[in-house]
């Protein structure tokens, strides 16, 4: 039986570890960004008479409740009027604009049930002839000549949410049956939650 070096249980404990550190982290910072604007209103109505915690307690479900009637405001006529302005308003400040369309429309595909922002997942040969990318179909469309293509999102490794976009003919792409859920599952984690097949075609003239 071979003698496990130090160096393999420190990368053992750092990958086993590191989940939940990220899984915390993300959590207490969503949880201290949604309460810190109650949590001021109620210290400065208390003026530290109730205990530490109450603040911030207090202060996330007072943002989840002023939310809410936020959800409520735009779903009625005189809110999406008011929504509406405030849209335009943004649109005219350089910068600010570029930045709010983009979120909004990231925020639109995943609000939306019926449409998804990733329809499937392809293998390409990128960057290079011989180098296969695993990458996310966001569209369809057709040249002049009628020709088909897919719109192709080829995201990063590990943080899927930056990459880059590429229109390349339908031909070109390898079709997978790989679900969109699993192939964000082996970006993010580098390769390491991949398949032993990858599917990926022999090059021409080889078995």
């Amino acid at each position: 039986m071979s003698k496990k070096s130090t160096k393999y249980y420190l990368i053992t404990g750092l990958l086993s570890i590191l989940p939940v550190a990220a899984t915390y982290w993300i959590t207490f910072h969503l949880f201290n960004f949604f309460s810190n604007p109650g949590a001021t209103i109620v210290d400065f109505i208390f003026k530290d008479k109730v205990p530490d915690y109450v603040p911030e307690l207090t202060g996330f479900l007072l943002t989840v409740i002023f939310i809410y009637f936020i959800g409520i405001l735009v779903s009625n006529v005189i809110g999406k009027r008011i929504y509406s302005w405030l849209e335009t308003l943004l649109a005219k400040i350089p910068i600010v604009n570029a930045v709010y369309k983009t979120i909004k429309q990231i925020t639109t595909s995943l609000s939306q049930p019926d449409r998804q922002a990733f329809k499937k997942v392809v293998y390409i040969q990128y960057p290079r002839e011989g180098l296969w990318t695993l990458t996310m179909v966001t569209g369809e469309s057709v040249n002049e000549n009628n020709e088909k293509y897919y719109h192709i999102f080829v995201p990063t490794t590990p943080n899927p949410t930056s990459g880059y976009l590429l229109y390349i003919p339908q031909k070109d792409a390898v079709e997978t049956n790989i679900s969109v859920e699993e192939g964000l599952k082996i970006i993010v984690s580098g390769g390491l939650l991949a398949s032993d097949k990858n599917h990926i075609p022999a090059p021409h003239g080889t078995e």
